[in-house]
């Protein structure tokens, strides 16, 4: 803007620049509606609320933001002492095997290796010898059938 034309808005505003509009409503006319304020939603709500005041009151106490509150960390100790129990069961229970369990578990682990092994040796063979295997296997089992 020219320096003139600064001059004149100057001149026309006697209030000294003030470039905000007075409101109708303060001349205290009855006939207008007053504006209330707008309620802002996060602040109207309890959960805020309930956090600010515990907020506040660790603030009056001279805790600092990054602890916890008291029940919080009663939940946490419980839940870390749970787990706790929980593995020492767990090694407890695997410590009360006897040896002939053990031996048991290694068998039952070296059978299921050697099926597996087994399938896929009979996946690569060729279907005549799958099927010659088949009819010894039922070959076998008649003449069992006819000894009886």
């Amino acid at each position: 803007l020219p320096a003139s034309m600064y001059t004149e808005i100057q001149r026309e505003r006697p209030d000294g620049g003030n470039i905000l509009t007075h409101p109708d409503y303060i001349d205290g006319n009855p006939d207008l509606i007053k504006p209330k304020k707008l309620l802002n939603p996060v602040k109207a709500s309890k959960s805020h609320q309930e956090l600010h005041r515990e907020l506040l009151m660790n603030h009056k106490r001279g805790l600092g933001v990054e602890s916890k509150p008291e029940l919080q960390r009663v939940l946490e100790h419980r839940r870390r002492d749970l787990l706790i129990k929980q593995k020492k069961e767990e090694e407890e229970a695997k410590k009360m095997q006897s040896p002939f369990e053990k031996e048991l578990l290694k068998r039952h682990q070296r059978l299921d290796q050697l099926e597996k092994e087994q399938e896929k040796q009979e996946d690569h063979a060729p279907e005549f010898i799958k099927v010659k295997e088949n009819l010894r296997r039922t070959s076998t089992v008649t003449g069992d059938e006819k000894a009886a």
